[in-house]
């Protein structure tokens, strides 16, 4: 479980910059009207397999982690919700990471349908932007920065 836990949190760093990267690159290239280059697209993939690939990390370690009281006969749900920590590692962060790995997946597939470059661009720019701020708001900020 600790190699898990390893994985899972310095893999997070990799998912925040890339998903931030290709997201900021996404609106500059939107608001520019610039063209839609291989670079954009290779940008857009990488957030799409690094945010997947984070989230299989997560879903193995959600059944497995000491955080996660679901699976706990002696935790009752209202323990769960009146606590703010178990709360956020039982609930939120998962039901959130999930609600981000769905919008850059459905960013990154409207963005292949369109035909030229300022839709794609404006597919990617809205979707990633609103799966950035999902993951920036549920991250454990608490023990995430600490090493």
């Amino acid at each position: 479980m600790e190699i898990i836990k390893f994985i899972h949190s310095y893999w997070a760093y990799l998912v925040v910059i890339v998903v931030t990267v290709a997201t900021i690159n996404a609106v500059i290239g939107y608001v520019t009207k610039r063209e839609f280059v291989p670079r954009d697209f290779r940008l857009a993939l990488f957030a799409l397999i690094v945010t997947h690939i984070q989230f299989l990390i997560g879903f193995v370690l959600f059944f497995v982690s000491d955080k996660v009281r679901w699976f706990d006969s002696d935790t009752e749900v209202s323990t769960i919700m009146k606590n703010s920590d178990l709360r956020l590692y039982n609930l939120e962060h998962p039901l959130v990471m999930i609600l981000t790995v769905v919008f850059v997946t459905v960013g990154y597939s409207k963005h292949k349908k369109k035909l030229t470059s300022t839709p794609k661009l404006k597919m990617l720019a809205i979707f990633y932007t609103l799966a950035l701020i999902l993951l920036l708001s549920r991250i454990p900020w608490s023990s995430w920065l600490t090493f």
